[in-house]
């Protein structure tokens, strides 16, 4: 029973499934939602687009870091809404970097 209140509760709080499994320390604490408007994708794609990404732990990625993640992120975007571009990917992703925007 307890299960079926759970699931209930992320059906009617519109949560997408794919959002609720992974963690916002996961996420770098960025509003997924935001991000995905900006780039013109649903949030669902951006957090399945998302979940391969490995974000350094102490939030400033190495140059090969940086471009490993890309090379999993952005053609995963392109996918959904090819007028995504490098640049466009990291104007919007250091718009809602809490640390502020990346060398890159």
């Amino acid at each position: 029973m307890r299960t079926l209140v759970y699931a209930v509760i992320f059906v009617s709080g519109g949560l997408s499934l794919a959002s609720a499994a992974i963690p916002n320390a996961e996420r770098g604490n960025r509003p997924t939602d935001l991000i995905a408007a900006d780039l013109n994708i649903s949030e669902e794609v951006f957090v399945q687009c998302f979940a391969d990404v490995q974000p350094a732990k102490d939030k400033n990625p190495s140059g090969q870091r940086q471009r490993m993640n890309k090379a999993v992120l952005l053609p995963c975007l392109q996918a959904e809404n090819p007028e995504i571009t490098n640049r466009m990917l990291d104007q919007v992703m250091d718009r809602y970097r809490p640390e502020g925007p990346m060398n890159h």
